[in-house]
């Protein structure tokens, strides 16, 4: 009944809500994404030592985000859109990346804009506070926190220890129970010291695994140079129904590249926006461009990274019975190199998944902390949860759960979607200040008066021209 609704949702809702909105902002902002790519780096650089004791740096929000979006999704999740949808779902799931960047880009500039400093803590923000204060709702916040605690909190963190200890089973026969206490322990060490020690943590594990992940995609593709072109033309053909595949039809294609994008970058789910708002930077759109990037970097190169090292090996067959999830990926990649393939994708697995948890569990700490209702209890009450969860899904099957989190999922997305249309003046109003800033300054400043009328915290935005060195 659960997948049943899920695939109503998906197909008849969310799919055109997700092209609605991120069509939008593209022309409205006249292809933000692409005209200020360049800048997304420029922006990037700028907030590298930008952090401060009001926030977290700009760049340690981005490693954090990445962290929470490169995971299953870029190893597993491809695989799966393959195997159901054929190699089209692939240029699906790049056009989703194409639209999301620009969604990205304004939904987290939008957390930034209406985040709020509480007492004794870093920035608080995200979709649940610019429903609130940028549009006065009061159900839906507290609609899209519960969500988001079920989603995040819960079930994508059962759904991420339950696939890293079957993957280290599989590649090194270790028993799935014994990974689950060392992945309990590991991610106690992380989520006990907060946002600042997981944003430290990320820092130094996302750069490495990402470049780790892809020196060994780029890896197979020099292997086999040869089967580029042929793969490339698969993927497309089989985009537009102009090839036979698995799965059938561009339907499939569709359905499974944009369901596998979304939950692989997240944009428009609303979930980078709430570490996006933790931090400290001059201009809310300037934190937004960083996060655009950051969908760039989970769909278009590490998804493509995945989707080569499959389509390009003999184990993928179209039209034959395949291999499904992270088994495809794993025995795709042994099929290149040998042998060692299955244990290295299982190694990529294991970190993408223990930075996707710390992730997930901050995104469940935000959507509890949004209630106020004794914040330090109960997040120390959920971090123990969490942990317990972890140790439990390791030895479960989680057959429901997968079908639980993918409703909850759409649900999300919906809720938050509902907001950034509502709040598109604001978002495009936000862009014009910003470039119209840079014309004469070199590092835009945001001015809240610019923006009268809107429930801004000034405490959030007091001294924003000091809070990164010239």
């Amino acid at each position: 009944m659960l997948a049943t609704i899920s695939d109503w949702l998906w197909t008849y809702v969310l799919i055109a809500a997700l092209l609605m909105v991120g069509l939008r902002f593209t022309l409205a902002s006249r292809f933000a994404q692409l005209r200020l790519f360049v800048a997304m780096f420029s922006q990037l650089r700028a907030s590298r030592l930008s952090g401060t004791a009001r926030g977290i740096s700009g760049f340690q929000a981005l490693v954090v985000s990445v962290a929470g979006r490169v995971g299953g999704g870029n190893i597993a999740g491809v695989a799966v859109a393959i195997t159901l949808g054929g190699p089209g779902a692939l240029f699906w799931m790049w056009l989703i990346a194409l639209l999301g960047m620009a969604t990205s880009i304004f939904e987290c500039a939008l957390a930034q804009l209406f985040k709020r400093r509480h007492v004794g803590e870093v920035f608080r923000g995200g979709p649940a506070y610019y429903m609130r204060h940028g549009l006065g709702w009061r159900i839906m916040p507290v609609v899209y926190s519960l969500l988001l605690l079920l989603t995040l909190g819960v079930g994508f963190n059962a759904v991420q220890a339950y696939a890293v200890t079957n993957s280290v089973e599989s590649a090194f026969g270790i028993p799935s129970w014994q990974s689950g206490i060392a992945l309990t322990v590991v991610m106690g060490l992380v989520i006990f010291g907060g946002i600042r020690r997981i944003a430290v943590f990320s820092e130094i594990v996302v750069p490495v695994m990402v470049l780790g992940y892809f020196l060994l995609a780029v890896t197979v593709l020099i292997l086999n140079f040869e089967q580029i072109p042929q793969a490339l033309a698969l993927i497309i053909k089989s985009a537009f129904g102009l090839q036979e595949v698995v799965g059938g039809g561009v339907a499939a294609a569709v359905m499974q590249g944009a369901r596998r994008g979304l939950f692989s970058n997240e944009a428009g789910l609303g979930t980078a926006p709430n570490v996006a708002a933790v931090a400290d930077v001059r201009h809310p759109i300037s934190q937004g461009l960083i996060q655009g990037l950051s969908v760039f970097i989970d769909t278009i190169v590490l998804c493509t990274c995945t989707a080569m090292i499959i389509l390009m090996s003999p184990i993928y067959q179209p039209g034959a019975e395949s291999i499904e999830g992270i088994a495809l990926t794993q025995r795709a990649l042994a099929a290149h190199i040998g042998p060692i393939g299955e244990p290295l994708v299982s190694i990529a697995l294991v970190l993408f998944a223990v930075s996707t948890i710390a992730y997930n569990c901050y995104l469940g700490e935000n959507s509890i902390a949004y209630f106020d209702v004794a914040p330090r209890v109960t997040i120390m009450a959920f971090r123990i949860a969490v942990l317990a969860l972890i140790a439990w899904a390791s030895v479960q099957d989680l057959a429901t759960v997968f079908s639980f989190s993918d409703l909850t999922m759409g649900l999300l997305a919906v809720v938050n979607l509902a907001a950034l249309w509502a709040l598109f003046p604001v978002a495009l109003a936000l862009l014009r200040d910003f470039e119209h800033a840079r014309i004469s300054s070199n590092e835009p400043v945001f001015d809240p008066s610019k923006l009268p009328g809107i429930d801004l915290d000034p405490e959030s935005w007091r001294g924003a021209e000091q809070s990164q060195p010239d």
